[in-house]
């Protein structure tokens, strides 16, 4: 029989949403009560019984007034609407346990079949290090094409689902390779190790940048610069220093974004083959960062320049694999990126839909990030209704991958529609489906 004082459940379906699973990472309780409202049908007041809080207090939360801090308040909203501990940061609440393998101690079961034992637990992180310390790596040129492969996998994850489920698997595999570095070897392997640590280190940082953790990422984007410098990779340094004014952008430091990129040019131009498609890429952060400046004449330039580094791409070029994602529909969506942020929208809407037609389907983030910055064009030309079309075709991608970048562009936008109320009431479906 149920137990009637037992909560309800939250479906699984809401727990597994990566909306959800995002707010709560954040602790963004104004999104987990709206999604536990819409997507559970627990409506405030509910809420507020459950959580033992007031329901003006629910109300102030959910309309962004107030934001709950305190440790205990957090224990309560996990335990009054059963999200898992995990979820928010906390150790593995006690109802989270199966009443049949909570013992009593006064009255421990006899366990008599052998089937019935808890299974044997995996060793601590410890043994797994000195294990690891104990047994000499055999390494080849073989062994570091497979870690190679892994980052490439990586990277296609990323761009599908986001980083933040991938984040904890690459950093232990950073580890594990800055691990392999103190042993001596040859140098060809040597080296090798330190450009897959520092591709590793860079990745971690893009999935921190992803999720809007600046601090972090800035920690593991530093990390990916030693660890190039130590194989005077200069082209790397370029490309992990691009992505930090990419960083500074978002920061509205457009200043030090600026002066990053800069520092990536410099970097690329005295490494010896950086490549044209390389330099096309360095010229667009550049222009990115004029834009952001307001300096529309350096902009242009800096456009000039990433076009015309790009015909000079041949198929034989020794591109670094990490940049071939700059292809041409990626020139032309950033080159109407850069148009955008000058506030030329007539130009940056048709080189923006037409990257978008020719854009990689798989390519859920891109696709997401791209229609939302088509939809802010058309909204910055009047066009209200295709504006809101626009971003409701981009709810599909962006619902299907985790990233906070991606979100937080959708709560711009629709930020941007506050003078236009016929159209910002007509968009409540897409803003609830983002619970902001």
């Amino acid at each position: 029989m149920p137990d009637p004082d037992r909560p309800q459940e939250l479906p699984a379906r809401l727990l597994t949403d990566p909306e959800m699973i995002d707010a709560c990472r954040v602790r963004d309780f104004a999104r987990v009560f709206r999604l536990v409202k819409v997507r559970a049908g627990i409506y405030p007041s509910m809420i507020a019984r459950r959580c033992d809080l007031t329901p003006s207090r629910v109300g102030e939360v959910i309309a962004g007034r107030r934001h709950l801090q305190h440790m205990d308040v957090i224990e309560r909203i996990s335990d009054g609407l059963r999200i898992p501990g995990d979820m928010l940061g906390l150790a593995r609440r006690q109802w989270e346990t199966p009443q049949a393998l909570v013992v009593d101690e006064r009255e421990a079961p006899q366990m008599s079949e052998p089937e019935q034992q808890a299974p044997v637990p995996l060793p601590g992180p410890d043994v797994d290090s000195i294990l690891a310390l104990a047994t000499r790596t055999s390494l080849n040129k073989a062994t570091l094409e497979a870690f190679r492969s892994s980052i490439e996998d990586y990277w296609r994850r990323d761009d599908q689902h986001g980083g933040e489920a991938l984040r904890p698997a690459i950093v232990g595999q950073l580890r594990y390779v800055v691990g392999l570095l103190k042993e001596s070897r040859p140098p060809s392997i040597q080296n090798g190790l330190y450009g897959i640590a520092a591709e590793l280190a860079r990745l971690t940082g893009w999935t921190y940048f992803d999720a809007r953790q600046y601090s972090q990422a800035r920690a593991y984007f530093t990390e990916a610069l030693q660890l190039a410098k130590e194989i005077d990779d200069r082209q790397f340094m370029a490309n992990v220093l691009a992505c930090m004014s990419l960083q500074a952008t978002y920061q509205d430091k457009p200043a030090d974004s600026l002066a990053l990129v800069t520092a990536a040019q410099d970097q690329a131009r005295s490494a010896l083959g950086s490549t044209p498609r390389v330099m096309s890429m360095l010229a667009m952060r550049e222009a990115f960062a004029h834009a952001t400046l307001g300096n529309r004449d350096d902009t242009h330039r800096a456009i000039g320049e990433a076009h015309s580094q790009f015909e000079r791409i041949g198929a034989s070029d020794p591109d670094p694999s990490w940049v071939t994602y700059f292809d041409e529909p990626k020139l032309v969506v950033d080159t109407g990126i850069a148009h955008g942020r000058l506030g030329e929208a007539a130009t940056a809407e048709p080189l923006i839909a037409d990257a978008l037609r020719r854009e990689d389907h798989t390519n859920q983030r891109g696709r997401a990030f791209h229609s939302f910055w088509l939809a802010r064009t058309q909204l910055d030309q009047g066009k209200l209704d295709q504006a809101c079309h626009t971003a409701t075709q981009a709810l599909e991608p962006a619902s299907a991958v985790a990233s906070e970048r991606v979100s937080g562009h959708l709560r711009e936008f629709y930020d941007q529609l506050a003078p236009h109320t016929r159209v910002r009431h007509s968009s409540a479906a897409w803003r609830d489906e983002f619970g902001f």
